[in-house]
């Protein structure tokens, strides 16, 4: 009778340090997913925007929010650029009021998956008359695009050399460096910088609820539109 009325104490006290380490293991796994998230997000929202796999891309963009925020920022960087250049050159004012009123076609042409693209790949729109997507690099155009180079004859002239330094060797053309990181609890950065020439560029994730991220911003400057 004794033992009948302890085992299920046993039972008991071993259950319960069980329960809790699952439970801490669960916590910490929800912790590291809710932190990875938005990476995991640029990620897939990249690779279905090369693919122009406009069904998943809609998940990961706000459309609304993005196209205002190319509206904004167009339009700061074509007052900078009339503030800047009022009084030495008279054409860059013409250019830019020309760019202020294309800058609805501009966003119509960003805020799509072409757009979106572009925008991932780090070529963001310049507030220039007849401004639009650039196609992704060629090593993220898919296997197609690198099966039909392969099959195509070499050219017959070499590419033209890159632009040579004081010291008579080429210099090659400075890449962004890309680096990616939180801003705050709900805001998600992936930015381009040339420090050489000062461009600066920023694609903006939103956090929509616990795990979830959408592209809802970008953030231009002058540096990247004068180039």
């Amino acid at each position: 009778m004794t033992e009948s009325l302890t085992t299920p104490r046993k039972t008991q006290g071993w259950k319960k340090p069980v329960a809790i380490t699952v439970a801490v293991a669960m916590v910490v796994a929800a912790v590291g997913y809710a932190y990875a998230s938005p990476y995991i997000a640029v990620n897939r929202m990249k690779a279905a925007a090369d693919a122009r796999d406009a069904a998943t891309l809609n998940q990961y963009v706000d459309y609304p929010a993005l196209r205002l925020s190319l509206k904004q920022q167009v339009g700061e960087m074509l007052q900078q650029r009339i503030h800047a250049e009022h009084s030495s050159n008279p054409l860059v004012i013409l250019g830019a009021v020309i760019g202020a009123a294309l800058i609805s076609p501009l966003v119509d042409a960003y805020a799509t998956p072409d757009g979106v693209a572009a925008l991932l790949n780090g070529m963001p729109p310049t507030g220039k008359p007849g401004d639009r997507p650039h196609a992704p690099p060629p090593e993220e155009s898919g296997a197609q695009s690198t099966q039909s180079a392969q099959s195509e004859p070499a050219p017959a002239a070499p590419p033209a050399a890159p632009p040579a330094s004081a010291s008579g060797n080429p210099t090659p053309e400075a890449r962004p460096v890309t680096t990616a990181g939180y801003r705050g609890l709900n805001e998600f950065a992936l930015t381009w910088d040339r420090g050489s020439t000062g461009e600066h560029y920023a694609a903006i994730l939103q956090r929509h609820g616990l795990f979830s991220w959408k592209l809802s911003a970008v953030e231009l400057n002058e540096g990247s539109a004068s180039n």
